[in-house]
């Protein structure tokens, strides 16, 4: 293993970068590419007071809120489609006040992590004018001024300095940008150095990514560098942005992996009964989280048959004819 070789195991790359209190980033769009065996291994160390920032999520904002890790998110969304719309323990989390939040549009998110890869303090757009969105706020003042890590205004809005003409717009939003501690993504393909190639729509993963300060990656299939470099058009991450490397097939499972696996329709609908419950709930994180040592020990007790159900079809990227309902 040469000194630039990234590669490292689940458990060592979530216990030397994600601490308590984090300012976390997860990956992924509603039910796909959520980077599960991360999550499940931040759950396992018991890691709690994390700050997350998603786009738009499900899973795995859904289990760390309902496993007590979670202290404050700032969201677009938070949904398991057909399964969950709204995702059941991070709705019950924020109507019963366990947890602060923040809401952006997909848009101000994206906007808000592309400003913290470019460098700049903030962006402005005309997206949310005429929106509840800049009138609702949800974190509190006390609560930011607290925070030191927190710009004091959730947003602002501005006159547009360069107006000219009537039909240009009269004011701009000011979107604040988001520096993670640590972004951890889910990708198809990497290399021991780092590189990264994501098959499919790579939602906000790339600004994430660019945005954090420490970035884990996990991916289905490992390779050499050299081998990342033969088509680099393909690849959207350069290696000296990643500081772990994690060999994790079905690492994004129970969501989808698009060329790898779908979601797990079977897994979800169990999961969305117990999430109703603390009391099952709390059942299931024991069996099926604590109760497993890692990843690989969750895939064996879902089982090689629910695996090969869900397995992508080729060209489609997906399960053809997987019975969803």
């Amino acid at each position: 293993m040469s000194e630039s070789d990234k590669c490292m195991s689940m458990v060592e790359a979530i216990r030397r970068f994600v601490k308590p209190e984090t300012h976390l980033s997860v990956g992924g769009f509603t039910l796909n590419r959520n980077p599960m065996a991360a999550v499940y291994e931040i759950i396992r160390q018991r890691l709690s007071g994390l700050h997350i920032y998603a786009h738009s999520n499900g899973q795995g904002v859904d289990e760390l809120i309902g496993a007590g890790c979670v202290r404050a998110i700032e969201i677009a969304y938070g949904g398991n489609g057909r399964f969950a719309p709204t995702c059941i323990r991070f709705r019950k989390a924020i109507e019963t006040g366990q947890i602060n939040f923040e809401d952006y549009s997909n848009y101000q998110m994206t906007l808000r992590f592309m400003a913290g890869a470019m460098g700049v303090p903030f962006l402005p757009t005309t997206s949310g004018l005429g929106t509840d969105i800049l009138q609702k706020w949800g974190f509190s003042p006390e609560f930011r001024e607290a925070e030191a890590r927190l710009p004091r205004e959730k947003l602002l809005v501005m006159d547009n300095p360069f107006r000219r003409r009537d039909e240009d717009s009269a004011k701009v939003v000011l979107l604040p940008a988001i520096n993670p501690d640590v972004t951890i993504i889910h990708v198809q393909k990497a290399g021991r150095q780092g590189t990264v190639c994501i098959d499919g729509l790579t939602f906000a993963d790339v600004e994430q990514a660019k945005a954090a300060r420490h970035l884990i990656v996990s991916c289905e299939k490992l390779v050499e560098e050299e081998e990342m470099r033969l088509e680099p058009g393909k690849n959207q991450l350069p290696f000296f942005l990643v500081d772990a490397v994690v060999l994790q097939p079905y690492g994004a499972y129970p969501t989808a992996c698009y060329g790898c696996y779908d979601y797990d329709p079977q897994y979800l609908k169990m999961y969305r009964q117990v999430a109703r419950d603390d009391v099952s709930y709390s059942d299931y994180l024991e069996e099926y989280v604590y109760g497993v040592e890692n990843h690989e020990r969750l895939c064996d007790l879902v089982g090689s048959d629910s695996l090969q159900r869900i397995k992508a079809d080729s060209p489609q990227g997906y399960a053809a004819g997987l019975e969803r309902s």
